[in-house]
């Protein structure tokens, strides 16, 4: 992993986390995701005549994706509105980094090196500290800590197979775009059949807000598909995960959680996670 791709991994961390953020502001998560989806696919559609189209053999992974993304959007849902966000966000980003290392050693058969590895047990370290850290002191929430922990394995597997279908794909561009386009528009449409005329005047409050979440969702998922074409999938996916850092910070400066020393030390062993990544790279 050269520096410029780790750069542009830790620029997708900190707008996932900001794009996270902005849709759990918004309670009605079904609205929320509708505009989430509808910005998405709003900015494919203006990318798409500058990409190129993707190889034929990159669509089965594509149409796979498709549909692991729409139970990720599920689970991601029924967990922002079952837990906090300071909870449920960093279980489900803090699960996916090893599961990815394990899915592709079996099905990429990218076996991580020493530092690669070591770097990714110590980032998924801190990661995991900070996920046990915000469920301190509280009553386990078995429902939301059971939807943010299969949030992260769909993480893990949409990560393996966009991994995988990308590098087929011949346009990292073109690959996102066509990802989006397919799968932006289903949970509208699911907001359209369930609020029928209701639908326009419920989503105008939230539709600036809405719609830059999933601009900044696009950005951070084209970002992160580019860098897995020029590294493995492993230190990606915990390099990206280092969103929990960023979605920390959001969650202490504008949901007024406190960020403590255990986040702080969290933050200082993913930073040493990356260092020995970058070590490998």
């Amino acid at each position: 992993m050269t520096p410029l791709v780790a750069s542009a991994v830790l620029l997708a961390a900190v707008t996932h986390a900001a794009w996270n953020a902005l849709a759990h502001r918004i309670r009605d998560q079904l609205l929320a995701f509708s505009l989430v989806g509808g910005g998405g696919t709003l900015c494919a559609l203006a990318l798409l005549p500058f990409a190129a189209l993707p190889h034929a053999r990159a669509w089965p992974y594509l149409i796979a994706s498709v549909l692991i993304h729409l139970a990720y959007q599920y689970l991601l849902m029924r967990s922002f509105r079952l837990g906090e966000f300071g909870q449920v966000y960093p279980i489900a980003r803090g699960v996916a980094p090893l599961a990815v290392t394990v899915l592709a050693a079996l099905f990429v058969g990218e076996e991580p090196g020493r530092w690669q590895l070591a770097g990714v047990l110590t980032a998924s370290a801190g990661l995991g500290g900070l996920a046990l850290w915000g469920i301190r002191g509280h009553r386990p929430n078995w429902p939301a800590l059971t939807a943010a922990v299969g949030t992260g394995l769909t993480i893990a597997l949409y990560t393996t197979v966009d991994g995988v279908g990308v590098r087929g794909s011949g346009t990292s561009l073109g690959y996102v775009c066509w990802l989006l386009i397919l799968q932006g528009s289903v949970i509208p449409a699911v907001a359209i059949a369930a609020r029928r005329g209701r639908l326009l005047s419920e989503l105008r409050p939230f539709a600036v807000r809405g719609l830059l979440a999933g601009a900044l969702s696009t950005a951070a998922y084209g970002l992160v598909l580019w860098a897995q074409t020029r590294a493995d999938l492993a230190p990606v996916a915990a390099l990206r995960e280092t969103s929990i850092i960023a979605g920390a910070a959001i969650a202490s400066l504008f949901f007024k959680e406190r960020f403590g020393r255990p986040r702080l030390l969290a933050a200082v062993v993913v930073v040493g996670g990356i260092g020995l990544m970058l070590h490998a790279g």
